[in-house]
């Protein structure tokens, strides 16, 4: 038995690189969305109404719930609240 070794969890989960990929990518903006409600020191209910979101669905992100948030989503939450968001491409390794 031979051992694979990947780049990300996200590489080892996924059915297909696209799903991984995408994943990351919402991993990160979930981290940066955690991070900036932690150092506001927002509550939930602060977080939501300047993400314009349920207090509910920023207790799912801070529960980092996943699947419950697509790529698009994430963007609008982080642009909502003041955050820059930059993306870069490179070829595959």
């Amino acid at each position: 038995m031979s051992k694979q070794r990947f780049a990300s969890v996200w590489d080892a989960i996924e059915n297909t690189p696209e799903e991984a990929e995408n994943m990351k990518l919402r991993s990160v903006l979930m981290a940066a969305l955690k991070q900036h409600i932690a150092r506001s020191e927002m509550t939930q209910a602060q977080a939501a109404q300047l993400f314009g979101v349920t207090q509910p669905r920023v207790s799912d992100l801070m529960r980092g719930k996943i699947n419950l948030f697509a790529l698009d989503a994430l963007v609008n939450m982080a642009a909502a609240a003041g955050l820059h968001i930059e993306m870069q491409v490179r070829d595959a390794a």
